[in-house]
């Protein structure tokens, strides 16, 4: 082919133009319905040959998905490219599907391949994210009960622990309970003491209540 491909098909679209208002929308409705129809006639999308990585790029699924250019290289791509094309993206939306046919016819390319490899790619897409969906659930569910199970032995920790404090607590409460009675005891006894040493004394040397603290030790005599 001589001429650009974009060339070509500008020229022959452009003597159309006046006449878009009127087409546009049964055309689009003709190539909504065709879509449809191709979508209907395929069969479900492959089972990956292999599962692609969590974080596999859209060409890793495609892969997985047996989904390879074909050998005239027309995908749906490359289609995208070709309508962002600074020479057609400005036009009209007929002007620029006319375009494409036209290049597509030239090449000896059917619209079909173009549809079926665009459903192909969108049901690998849909696969891919019901596999991931899943497996992010999946996950969930073990986490959530890991984290159950870890909170009900530190719910079993906790409980321990505080019975081990209230026991420490229990045990001082009850030393310091036989304590102070033992003390009163040893009052009563040493008032007893006291009364029957001051018959005998001017200065009673027993000693009642509780122990006096501890003196500091003597100095000897200075030289």
């Amino acid at each position: 082919m001589s001429k650009k491909w974009y060339n070509y098909f500008v020229s022959v679209d452009e003597a159309a133009a006046p006449n878009q208002a009127q087409t546009q929308p049964d055309s689009a409705r003709s190539a909504a319905q065709t879509v449809a129809d191709i979508a209907a006639t395929l069969s479900p999308a492959p089972t990956p040959t292999s599962q692609p990585p969590a974080g596999a790029s859209f060409e890793e699924i495609y892969t997985a998905a047996e989904i390879h250019p074909p050998d005239h290289g027309y995908t749906i791509y490359k289609i995208a490219d070709m309508l962002q094309s600074e020479h057609i993206r400005n036009l009209p939306a007929e002007v620029k599907r006319s375009s494409i046919l036209l290049a597509l016819d030239a090449a000896g390319v059917k619209l079909q391949d173009i549809i079926e490899d665009a459903v192909r790619r969108d049901r690998a897409l849909d696969t891919f994210e019901r596999v991931q969906q899943k497996a992010v659930e999946d996950l969930e569910k073990r986490k959530t009960a890991e984290n159950t199970q870890i909170q009900a032995e530190l719910d079993r920790l906790v409980a321990e622990h505080r019975a081990r404090i209230q026991a420490n607590s229990d045990a001082v409460a009850k030393e310091k309970d036989r304590f102070f009675g033992w003390r009163l005891q040893k009052q009563q006894e040493e008032q007893k003491i006291a009364d029957t040493v001051s018959h005998f004394v001017s200065e009673n040397p027993i000693t009642r209540g509780q122990p006096a603290a501890s003196s500091a030790p003597e100095k000897g005599p200075a030289k």
